[in-house]
Formats: structure tokens, C-alpha cells, sequence
């Protein structure tokens, strides 16, 4: 899959993973639910799902280094910046050939365009929050994500997955 169908696949997962609400109960439902299914997978994953500021949901499963919330520190902040998930920006930008650095006023140190960070979306209110994963490459944190959403919200999976990378 290029560039191009990644960014429009990742667009359609946006628009269609969507939430009516979003309570602490909904977060740790769904981070329960991720937690289980990276245990079982065993995935080192840092899992974090937050609304604003707000921590509402927060694992480190074995594997995992004191690196990892630092990724996910920043792919969240790229969710804020951006409203998208951290995987379509870094597309995005690859894409159009952009730097992502200081120069555009994202520091590296603040912002990772990298798979992992999905925006919580609330139908007529727009984006509140994010739900971050980091601990495997980035196209996997991004696709896990995407599982679980589905998963969660009752969507078919295998319409909105991402296919295999391009080479």
C-alpha cells in the first residue's frame, strides 16, 4: 500500500472510528480490552488513553523501556497539534516531503509523527482526547489501535485495516 492509499484508508478510519461519548467507564473498558489482547499477543506495549490532560487509562506491559512514554508523550502531543492520528501526519508529511522539526515549530522532543497515537473523536464535538499505544513498530502500534477501536465500537476491522506496506 503507498503513501497515498494509507493516508485515505487512515482518513476513512478517522471518520468512521468515531464516538457518541466518551466516559472514564468507556476508557478503562477499552483499555482493559487493549490490555487483555497485548497480554495474550504478549506486545510490550505502553498503553495510554487520556481526554485533554487527563489520564484515564494507563499500562506498561513487560517489554517495555522508559522510553516508551516518552513516545507517547509526544505521538499525543502530534494527535493535539493535529486532530489526526500520528500515523497520517508522518505520512502525511513524507508525502509532501516536509521536515517535521523546529523549523515548522514541532520539535522532536515534543512531537513524534510515528504510528500509535489515534484521536477519541466525538461525533459533533470533534477531537478530546487520545488513545496511544508504543512498544512494536510504528505501522503495528498504529494497526493495533485500529483493531482494538473497531473492536470496541463494533466495526468490521478487515474494511478498515491498513494493508501490507508498500516496499
Amino acid at each position: 500500500m503507498g503513501l497515498e492509499q494509507d493516508i485515505a484508508q487512515i482518513a476513512r478510519q478517522e471518520t468512521e472510528l468515531c464516538f457518541a461519548s466518551f466516559s472514564e467507564q468507556d476508557a478503562w473498558a477499552l483499555g482493559s480490552l487493549m490490555r487483555q489482547a497485548a497480554v495474550e499477543r504478549a506486545l510490550p506495549f505502553v498503553i495510554d488513553i487520556r481526554i485533554g490532560s487527563r489520564p484515564l487509562f494507563y499500562t506498561a506491559l513487560p517489554g517495555t523501556t522508559p522510553e516508551n512514554p516518552d513516545w507517547v508523550r509526544r505521538k499525543v502531543n502530534t494527535v493535539y497539534r493535529f486532530h489526526k492520528s500520528s500515523y497520517r501526519v508522518g505520512r502525511e508529511h513524507a508525502l509532501q516531503k516536509k521536515a517535521f522539526d523546529a523549523t515548522r515549530g514541532m520539535d522532536p522532543m515534543d512531537f513524534a509523527p510515528a504510528g500509535g497515537g489515534f484521536p477519541i473523536h466525538l461525533t459533533g464535538t470533534g477531537v478530546v482526547g487520545a488513545v496511544t499505544v508504543s512498544g512494536v513498530p510504528q505501522r503495528e502500534d498504529h494497526g493495533f489501535v485500529v483493531e482494538m477501536l473497531c473492536r470496541f465500537l463494533g466495526k468490521d476491522h478487515a474494511a478498515l485495516a491498513l494493508g501490507p506496506e508498500a516496499a
